[in-house]
Formats: C-alpha cells, structure tokens, sequence
C-alpha cells in the first residue's frame, strides 16, 4: 500500500515537472484527435500553447461573442435588456435542437424579455435563444466585425444554429483560434468594452454554465471559472467539436485566460471532457507554481 501511494506520488511529481506545453501534448494525445490550446496569465510566461491559431469548429462558443455584440447594442441605445423580443414561429428550429425556450413554448408566438434570451444563450447554451439573438444583431457579419474591432483576431462566424443542425458539414465554417479565443476573454476581463454593469452580468451568466465537467472538472473546490463550451452531435463515431473557453480565477485574483479545442475525436463523451479537464489542471498548477 506504502509502495503504491509512493509510486503514485512520483509519477504525479515527474508529470508536474515536465514543461507545461509537454504535459498538454501528453495529455492531449488521449482525445484521439486534433487539440488546440492557448492560454494567458498577467505577470506570468505560460508556454501552453498547442496550435494556438488551429481553426477548429466552435459550436456554441461562439455564443459568446454574440451576447457580447448585443450588450454592446444595447449600450448604444438599439435595445434594452427588459425589452419583450418576439419569439417567432419562423425562429423555430426543426427537428428541434437542445432548446429549453422551444421545449417551454413548442408554438412560439411569445415575447420574452432579452435578459432572458441572453441568460439562456450564455448559460444554458439555448440554441432556439441564440438564433433569435443572431437575428437581433443583424447576422453573423455583424458579429464578426464588433468583434475584430475589438482587436480579436481569428473569429470567423457564417452560420447560426439552424444551419448547423441541418447541414452538419457546416459546423467548420464557424471557427475560432485558441489565440483569438484567448484575446476575448482578456479583452472580456481586462479592458472591456462593456459598462462595468454589463461586463458584471456577463461573467455572471458564464459561471452559471451548465457545462461543469471541462475547464472547471478537476479544479479545486471553489474555484471560480467563468466560460462557455461548445459540444457537436457524434457522427460516425467522431466528435467534431468539444470546447471550452474560460476565465479561472486564482486564489490571488488573477484571472487565468484558457481556450482549449478538441476537434474530430473518436474518444468518448467522459475522455473528451477529462482531457479539456486535465489541461485546465495543469495550466492552474503551473500558473501557482510561477507566481
């Protein structure tokens, strides 16, 4: 028993001592297919990247970038948060996606304030909510370009949730660079463009995210991540996308800036997670080592 804890107790040192970019790569292998990572802490060199300007899939990553984009309408006065937004029938997406608005509304025809809308796109990742926002904003190029002319750089959103549901080839039109992911989040945290209320309300609604296994999955208790994943459908046995980007906050208030992507996988749901899981681990321990 003495032995086993010992050998166990090595393993992990020689592991923790490793150069953090060759624990990502040894840890990435088990995805059994294409990582992308970056990441970023003030103060602190971090070589973790791996790939950092890979355009993999995002899926529901990009909703993020999208409830930034109406924050900032809403701060030029185009909408305000309690504003009632019609839910239309021709917002509808059949067969019906994960969607708790269209599940409490099958029919549509409803108006429903746009804190809701947005509550549910960031934390709950409402795909029905994310397309009506889209729509909202003035379609993908939009986006797009609110987001380059913050200095983000490798975002490049075409298609919203009804085409990715109904073409699923389309899904790697919409990708997003670790780097540039990463340049969100700092922008997000360190320089926002949002009033201090609106940049409150968004990290809010990140941490709220029902997606805990990731980023956050082998953190220690209590720490503080907000993000927001993206997970494809399995087709043919491989996972397009399983994703996740975020803000870890350290115990001595500095936020940690992380993107990681897995990209066409052949391992299961559990692996895919452990290993975006495994990586925000070592990224957090290196970042706590190197203060």
């Amino acid at each position: 028993m003495r032995f086993s804890l010992f050998l166990a107790l090595f393993v992990w040192h020689s592991i923790a001592q490793q150069p953090l970019q060759q624990q990502i790569r040894n840890i990435a292998a088990d995805a059994h297919g294409k990582v992308s990572v970056a990441c970023s802490l003030p103060g602190t060199t971090l070589n973790c990247d791996l790939d950092p300007i890979a355009h993999p899939p995002m899926q529901s990553v990009f909703k993020l970038p999208l409830a930034l984009t109406i924050l900032h309408q809403v701060e030029q006065g185009r909408f305000s948060l309690d504003q009632p937004i019609s839910f239309l029938a021709s917002d509808l997406i059949l067969p019906k996606p994960y969607s708790p608005l269209q599940d409490k509304y099958p029919q549509a025809g409803v108006d429903v304030p746009l804190r809701d809308l947005l509550e549910m796109t960031v934390s709950l990742s409402d795909n029905t909510a994310a397309d009506i926002l889209l729509r909202l904003a003035g379609g993908p190029k939009i986006v797009g370009d609110y987001i380059a002319s913050l200095g983000v750089t490798g975002f490049h959103l075409q298609d919203g949730e009804r085409g990715l549901h109904q073409d699923k080839p389309l899904q790697y039109r919409n990708w997003f660079e670790p780097r540039g992911a990463v340049q969100l989040l700092r922008t997000i945290n360190d320089r926002s463009p949002l009033a201090p209320e609106h940049r409150a309300l968004l990290l809010s609604w990140m941490r709220l995210s029902r997606v805990t296994t990731r980023l956050a999955g082998e953190l220690p208790k209590g720490t503080i991540v907000a993000h927001k994943a993206g997970t494809s459908d399995i087709d043919n046995g491989i996972a397009a996308a399983t994703n996740d980007i975020g803000l870890i906050s350290l115990p001595d208030g500095r936020q940690l800036a992380i993107a990681v992507f897995v990209t066409d996988s052949t391992a299961d749901d559990e692996t895919r997670d452990k290993v975006i899981a495994r990586i925000g681990r070592a990224v957090y321990d290196y970042a706590m080592r190197n203060r």
